[in-house]
């Protein structure tokens, strides 16, 4: 691991995957950085397209890359859609760090997901519990696509002395999260239950599952802000993990959104749905050695994605 730091001051920086949630916290958060955010519109680069990724990045001459776009959804849409969570996570990352190496770019980060590691892992899991055990079932298609991502940003640094490296958030949730509630993931999901509950007096909501498995959840701007803090001091072949370092179960996560949505109803579990992994909580003592700790605590943070579902989505 080098200590050096990297100035973004002056640099032209892309953000890919600007319009999902992780990108667009990364764009608000680069703001303040002194550098030139690029964006690449959707429609005018297709990320699985090699050949439009190499266009667009030999004309734009990126200096940094966060790599940040990607597949993503909740349990259902990850195990009823292999092929599109797989393959096309596989290509925007492959077309993206091969040709970050080829363009030259002085620094790249790459953006895994807690779901990589395996389904019963040591609690809290530490970035060497990586292909230790099996994965989650119901993500292992998006697993695998992300776990290639990390092993091509490693491969990248011992071949050729990229300096391209990796961090693994924990589950996120905010502004411009996903409220489908056939594709979102848990957090975003009980806020639409609780807020069609609350609008239509309902006495009850129905949760998937027994309510038991646990969540560490950080607030997106949170993430965006470490991401930044990686690029600028951390330079090495290790993951790091980006989290809170606690958790809570589905049934404390369900009741701290009902209070502030104003829920005030029962809860009723639907067993015959998937839990999904027992536990994910992360070790984040590496992360919390190099100085850096998240800000946005639950209760806030879901106010926060409680008023911005309610400004844009609702």
């Amino acid at each position: 691991m080098s200590n050096t730091p990297y100035s973004l001051a002056g640099k032209r920086v892309w953000v890919a995957g600007h319009r999902g949630m992780v990108g667009a916290a990364l764009v608000r958060r680069l703001a303040v950085e002194n550098c030139e955010v690029l964006t690449a519109p959707r429609d005018s680069v297709d990320l699985t397209r090699q050949d439009a990724v190499e266009r667009w990045m030999a004309a734009s001459k990126p200096h940094a890359v966060f790599v940040a776009a990607a597949v993503v959804g909740g349990i259902h849409a990850n195990d009823s859609r292999p092929v599109e969570f797989l393959t096309n996570n596989l290509q925007i990352e492959t077309n993206i760090i091969a040709t970050a190496h080829a363009t030259n770019v002085e620094k790249l980060l790459f953006l895994g997901s807690s779901c990589i590691y395996p389904r019963m892992a040591t609690q809290p899991i530490n970035e060497d519990e990586l292909l230790s055990g099996p994965l989650e079932p119901t993500n292992q298609w998006y697993a695998v696509a992300k776990i290639a991502g990390v092993k091509m940003c490693q491969a990248y640094r011992r071949e050729h002395g990229r300096d391209f490296i990796s961090c693994m958030p924990t589950n996120l949730y905010g502004s411009g999260d996903n409220f489908d509630l056939v594709s979102s993931h848990v957090l975003p999901a009980l806020i639409v239950k609780a807020h069609r509950a609350q609008v239509a007096g309902d006495k009850s909501m129905t949760l998937w599952g027994t309510g038991k498995p646990r969540r560490e959840l950080l607030y997106v701007d949170d993430c965006a802000d470490a991401c930044v803090f990686l690029m600028k001091n951390y330079s090495g072949d290790g993951m790091i993990n980006i989290g809170w370092g606690d958790d809570v179960t589905i049934a404390e996560l369900a009741t701290t959104v009902a209070e502030v949505v104003g829920f005030t109803g029962q809860f009723i579990y639907d067993t015959s749905k998937p839990d999904g992994t027992p536990r994910k909580l992360l070790d984040t003592t590496r992360i919390n050695a190099m100085g850096w700790r998240p800000k946005i605590g639950l209760k806030a943070g879901v106010d926060m994605a409680y008023r911005w579902f309610l400004d844009n989505v609702r």
